[in-house]
């Protein structure tokens, strides 16, 4: 592999580790910094990249909370199991629309919109949403504080939340915890139900991405292959960092900074793709 190659994978690695969970859209700045890119890469083996790279983030999450997720722990007493295996059926009741969402999207568009304005957009329209939803639930009570008392209809509406996030820069986490506090979800609730139902959508997706890999005959290089190794495990890596941030941030804190970012972030964007493309 050459040196550009590593640092492309190492830096889409620390992207994805840090912005899949954090509400600023992973999949935006990862297409993003993937335009500022010059390689040899195949537009297929970009695409399959820049979703098969969340396995590593998925694996964090797992780690993480290994405990609350195992319904099998021997430490675990007999009701204990019970709301563990009541959590799993949230989950897969909440990741059904995103899931539906994703196969409309790759059967009707192909791909993922990578349009950087669209991207643009998307992080200032949610942007000024965090802003808006934050200040307004200040002090709020919320009907809902722990994941246990997350009905299997307060998953299903997070999960219709969720598949929002299948256009680039809205976020995966971002969508749910808006979506959940508006329905009187906490913040805290909210952001963790976020990374269970990234779970099972992330590992489908990259399983769709995969098969259309295979189904369509093309086979990975050496340095495909390097680089699809080093951003999982980079993101891997990265991310348990960052879910403990957050995990601890949003038991103190409103994520109404996140929106300032977006609101930043999108207007950047904007004034840099409109220079280049008056120039090319």
């Amino acid at each position: 592999m050459r040196l550009i190659e590593v640092l492309y994978a190492f830096l889409m690695g620390v992207v994805e580790g840090i912005t899949e969970w954090l509400p600023v859209s992973s999949t935006g700045h990862m297409i993003l910094l993937d335009r500022l890119f010059t390689l040899d890469f195949s537009a297929a083996f970009t695409e399959l990249f820049l979703v098969v790279i969340q396995l590593g983030a998925i694996l964090a999450v797992l780690v993480y909370f290994f405990n609350r997720l195992n319904p099998f722990s021997t430490r675990k007493t007999a009701d204990e199991k019970k709301q563990t295996y009541r959590l799993w059926g949230k989950v897969i009741v909440g990741m059904l629309p995103a899931m539906v969402a994703g196969v409309l999207l790759k059967v009707v568009y192909g791909s993922i919109p990578d349009n950087p304005f669209l991207i643009a957009a998307a992080l200032i329209l949610y942007g000024v949403l965090f802003i808006v939803i934050e200040r307004r639930q200040k002090h709020r009570t919320y009907r809902v504080n722990t994941t246990d008392e997350l009905s299997y209809k307060d998953a299903l509406l997070i999960g219709l939340f969720q598949a929002l996030s299948i256009i680039p820069g809205t976020s995966r986490s971002g969508s749910t915890i808006i979506g959940g506090m508006l329905m009187g979800v906490s913040r805290t609730v909210a952001a963790e139900f976020t990374f269970f139902m990234a779970i099972p959508v992330m590992a489908g997706a990259s399983l769709i991405e995969v098969l259309g890999f295979v189904k369509d005959g093309v086979s990975l290089s050496g340095t495909e292959i390097g680089a699809l190794i080093i951003g999982i495990v980079v993101s891997f890596l990265v991310s348990l960092l960052v879910i403990r941030f957050l995990m601890d941030f949003v038991k103190r804190h409103s994520f109404e900074v996140f929106g300032w970012y977006r609101i930043a972030l999108g207007a950047v964007v904007i004034v840099v793709f409109s220079i280049l493309r008056a120039v090319a």
